[in-house]
């Protein structure tokens, strides 16, 4: 199942690939972690042989400019709040996909929702934290789930 190992190795993949198109941009975080004034949350919510939720958290300019640099668009054009939702949705969509792959059984993966908070996951613990330096700006990882995974599935990603 997911670590903070591999939470953290799924990011650096996404950001190299999706977001910067380069890898190095990514990096964990260091000192006190952030006081969120005005958060962004997105998650996704897995169900099946183990229940849980992988969320990305971030400021709402930093969400904006995740946005940006996902479409391309210049560092100073205005990006619409429907853009921000789906770019900022997306990426918790990758890494809930991607823990999804590391879970013991088959399971199904809701959709992405954004909002300035997650609701609370009742029973659930702290799997996996992250908190990662993404230009110089905190975005945080973070996998909760209801049950204790088994451990990684035989025969890789499904």
């Amino acid at each position: 199942m997911s670590t903070t190992t591999d939470v953290y190795a799924v990011a650096e993949a996404l950001f190299a690939t999706l977001v910067d198109g380069r890898p190095g941009t990514l990096r964990p975080w260091t000192g006190d972690g952030p006081a969120w004034s005005d958060p962004v949350v997105a998650w996704v919510d897995l169900h099946g042989g183990w229940t849980g939720r992988a969320a990305v958290t971030a400021e709402s300019g930093t969400a904006d400019d995740l946005a940006r640099a996902l479409l391309d668009l210049p560092t100073d054009d205005p990006v619409a709040a429907d853009d921000v939702r789906d770019a900022f949705g997306e990426v918790a969509n990758v890494v809930g996909g991607s823990v999804k792959a590391l879970l013991p059984a088959v399971g199904a993966m809701g959709l992405p929702t954004v909002a300035a908070a997650a609701p609370a996951l009742p029973g659930s613990v702290l799997v996996a934290h992250v908190l990662l330096d993404w230009r110089g700006r905190a975005l945080e990882l973070t996998v909760r789930g209801t049950s204790a995974p088994a451990g990684p599935r035989e025969g890789g990603a499904r």
